[in-house]
């Protein structure tokens, strides 16, 4: 039996259309929560990625039949056992780490010292349940509710079957594409750079009413906002590889990148920084050595050309 009420969100519910309602997470969505979305059918309701948040109140705003998981990432699936009786889909490519404990670290790909002290959080932070019965869908996947239809639109790139969904009335969900100031985030094992650019620009060309992020900036408002922050959300990518070509000025290791950092302000403490770091680090050189701007001049020592 499904652990979930019906909970009173009136305080910090935002109403799209009349049958799309954002569910504001802590902190207008920062991580460790977000911003999840409900859809209302006539026949059926979905929620897109339950938060925290909605585990902390209980429920969603109204009785759940489906979950719809954007990623497997650890901040997106925190309701999922908490609608035990909902069914839960996820892109094809992320149904390991929906799956089982072991599957989201395989996204993730973290050593197992640094995933030792990174699974308690996953587990009682983010509530971590594995769902073995949840179903995977393809791009292009239609879920209809009735009278209102929402289509699975693969974005990978921030993981393997990372995907935004575009609802019915002119509501396109953004998912991790969370255009922040932080900038895209492709640090893990199923991250792919080449694939993060390609979905940008894939979404930019999305006509939607309403935008919403997970992260941050929630609701986004008109074509002409959302383009400009696409634009600027990409052009972190390109700042990063510049700071990295100019680090590179001369020999430096992965791990002088790593604790140079790229990504995170200096000093900043998590324990998955360093992964991440190096990841991201790892990417850009390869494509610094594909583009022939950079070479490495001994073993594991790369220098811009």
């Amino acid at each position: 039996m499904s652990r979930a009420k019906v909970a009173d969100w009136s305080d910090v519910e935002r109403k799209l259309t009349d049958r799309v309602t954002v569910l504001v997470g802590d902190d207008n969505g920062a991580y460790p929560s977000g911003n999840s979305v409900v859809i209302r059918g006539d026949g059926e309701s979905a929620l897109i990625d339950p938060s925290i948040t909605v585990v902390e109140r209980g429920g969603a705003n109204r009785r759940i039949d489906a979950v719809l998981t954007s990623h497997s990432h650890e901040d997106h699936m925190a309701g999922n056992g908490l609608f035990s009786d909902a069914r839960v889909h996820v892109h094809i490519d992320d149904l390991p780490g929906v799956r089982s404990l072991e599957g989201l670290n395989g996204v993730y790909g973290l050593n197992p010292d640094i995933w030792a002290e990174f699974e308690p959080t996953v587990l009682e932070q983010f509530s971590y349940e594995p769902r073995p019965d949840a179903i995977g869908f393809s791009d292009g996947h239609v879920f209809d509710l009735g009278g209102v239809t929402v289509e699975a639109v693969h974005l990978p790139g921030h993981t393997r079957g990372h995907s935004g969904f575009r609802i019915s009335g002119g509501v396109f969900f953004c998912s991790d594409i969370d255009l922040t100031g932080f900038g895209p985030y492709y640090g893990d094992a199923w991250s792919d750079l080449d694939q993060f650019e390609a979905s940008l620009a894939k979404i930019r060309d999305e006509q939607a009413d309403v935008y919403v992020t997970f992260h941050h900036k929630g609701v986004i408002e008109g074509r002409d906002d959302f383009v400009q922050r696409v634009d600027a959300f990409t052009e972190v990518i390109h700042r990063r590889h510049r700071e990295m070509l100019t680090f590179l000025s001369e020999p430096h290791t992965i791990e002088e990148m790593v604790a140079h950092r790229f990504v995170y302000r200096p000093g900043v403490e998590m324990t998955i920084a360093d992964s991440v770091e190096q990841r991201t680090a790892v990417l850009h050189v390869a494509r610094m050595l594909s583009r022939d701007e950079a070479t490495e001049v001994s073993p594991g020592r790369f220098q811009a050309c």
